[in-house]
């Protein structure tokens, strides 16, 4: 528990009672004293105490007296009645009033000990019990936020039975991009969770500074107007969301929502003397294709002047909205083949408002745009290297029986001499010198089986000038003379 409040005129029965609390075992973080009831009921007007212990007969004003006034008080404290003997029919009245326990004098240390373990206990499923009913009611306002058609009776029922539990005078609503991961319920604010992928926090209006200095210092965040009831709780998320929006494009940490600010975002006026930038549905696609080209630079530039133009000219969001949307949408369609295996990756920037502002965003996003283009380049490059190789090939099958050498061949299809070995042996498993020799001693088996021409003609009519280096090249490769070849042909 956190604080023990003990009321005893008589200051040695007073510190008696201290420290059998502080020996009780019971965790206590602070327990306070005062000698009468008015001072008592001061300290309670102030502070939330938990447990009061409380003599009946005082100056001033009487354990009696002191346990009617806390009646009218938002936070009762749990009672224990101390007393002598001839106070025990004062007693039974207090106990009748809700008074939990009855302690008689002289006071026994175990009595104590037992009391507060009983009261810790009960405070403890307190505690729960109502964390898990302000859970509900969270769940409860979360659902009024997001539907529409919500009968009078649906808001009525919310009314009833969370208003003075939730919303205990006016509030504002908060809307940030940053959560935790199930809804909290703290001493300065509800969290309500993720509401359509905004994070919102309902602040009472007297704890708002408390909460952006100490759970908020780092994000952007949108502040509602100040509300005050159930029923505006709808009004309030819209009225965060828009300012959220702004404090993202504009990056600053909190941003108060104004009438001035559009809530629809169509408001379709002129801002700051400039036409404001439309939709542009042909004009976001035309980017999409210029992925993988050479005309890259185009995309990222465009891209990044509408993030400027947000911000300094005072663009409305949901340009800037349906824009991204457009163009995203046009990346999965257009390179679904390239993205199989980052589908999720590409969705998540439709979802613009999870990050904290605009150049975080637009960080991520070019990031994501620059790798793709570079996948799309490589695969474009490698493409058009093997329809070379393929058209080197043909080039070769139709001239293998000229001087040929990679040299010629890499310059016929204008392709980097280096680059071309690389390639061709990727594309053939042989390197170009080994292939050539392979396709002219093939031509050459054929004629040698199917023509009576002299050997010295065959070897020139694959490509090798030289007779000699022509029948030692064929016997290192076949393992006979191309005579011998002949003649095993014709005996088969």
């Amino acid at each position: 528990m956190n604080k023990v409040l003990i009321v005893e005129d008589e200051k040695i029965i007073r510190q008696g009672i201290r420290a059998m609390i502080s020996r009780s075992g019971v965790p206590i973080n602070e327990i306070i004293e005062c000698n009468n009831g008015e001072a008592a009921l001061a300290v309670l007007q102030e502070q939330k105490i938990d447990v009061m212990f409380t003599d009946i007969r005082m100056p001033k004003m009487d354990g009696v007296e002191l346990v009617k006034r806390i009646e009218e008080l938002t936070n009762k404290p749990l009672t224990v009645v101390i007393s002598g003997y001839d106070d025990f029919s004062y007693a039974v009245e207090m106990l009748r009033s809700g008074v939990r326990e009855y302690i008689l004098k002289p006071i026994d240390r175990e009595v104590i000990h037992t009391v507060l373990e009983k009261i810790e206990q009960e405070l403890n499923q307190k505690e729960e019990d109502n964390q898990e009913e302000r859970k509900l009611g969270c769940q409860q306002l979360k659902y009024l936020i997001l539907n529409d058609n919500i009968s009078e009776s649906e808001i009525q029922s919310v009314t009833d039975k969370f208003e003075k539990l939730l919303l205990q005078g006016e509030y504002r609503l908060y809307c940030t991009n940053e959560g935790e991961t199930e809804n909290e319920v703290r001493s300065s604010y509800l969290y309500l969770g993720n509401v359509d992928e905004d994070y919102l926090y309902l602040v009472s209006l007297t704890q708002g500074e408390v909460f952006l200095e100490k759970e908020q210092n780092q994000a952007y965040i949108g502040i509602s107007g100040i509300h005050n009831c159930v029923t505006e709780i709808k009004q309030a998320y819209q009225e965060a969301k828009t300012a959220r929006k702004y404090a993202f494009y504009k990056r600053e940490k909190q941003v108060e929502y104004k009438e001035s600010m559009s809530v629809d975002g169509l408001s379709g006026r002129k801002v700051n003397n400039v036409e404001e930038q439309t939709v542009d549905t042909s004009e976001m696609k035309k980017l999409v294709q210029l992925i993988g080209t050479d005309r890259f630079t185009e995309v990222l530039r465009s891209l990044e002047q509408m993030t400027i133009d947000i911000k300094y000219k005072g663009i409305e969001p949901f340009v800037f909205e349906e824009n991204m949307k457009i163009f995203i949408e046009a990346i999965q369609e257009v390179y679904a083949a390239a993205l199989t295996d980052q589908k999720e990756n590409v969705k998540k920037f439709l979802s613009i408002y999870r990050y904290s502002d605009v150049e975080s965003y637009w960080e991520e996003l070019s990031e994501f745009i620059i790798v793709l283009h570079e996948k799309l380049d490589a695969e474009f490059k490698g493409y058009r290297n093997k329809q070379k190789i393929k058209q080197a090939l043909v080039y070769i099958g139709e001239n293998f029986d000229k001087d040929l050498n990679m040299a010629v061949v890499s310059n016929y299809v204008s392709m980097n001499y280096s680059l071309f070995s690389y390639e061709f042996k990727e594309y053939t498993g042989q390197n170009f010198g080994i292939y050539l020799k392979g396709l002219r001693l093939n031509e050459a088996k054929c004629l040698l089986a199917e023509t009576e021409l002299l050997v010295q003609e065959i070897g020139k009519r694959v490509g090798y000038e030289n007779e000699k280096h022509f029948m030692k090249t064929f016997k290192a490769e076949c393992g006979v003379t191309p005579t011998e070849y002949r003649k095993n042909m014709q005996l088969e």
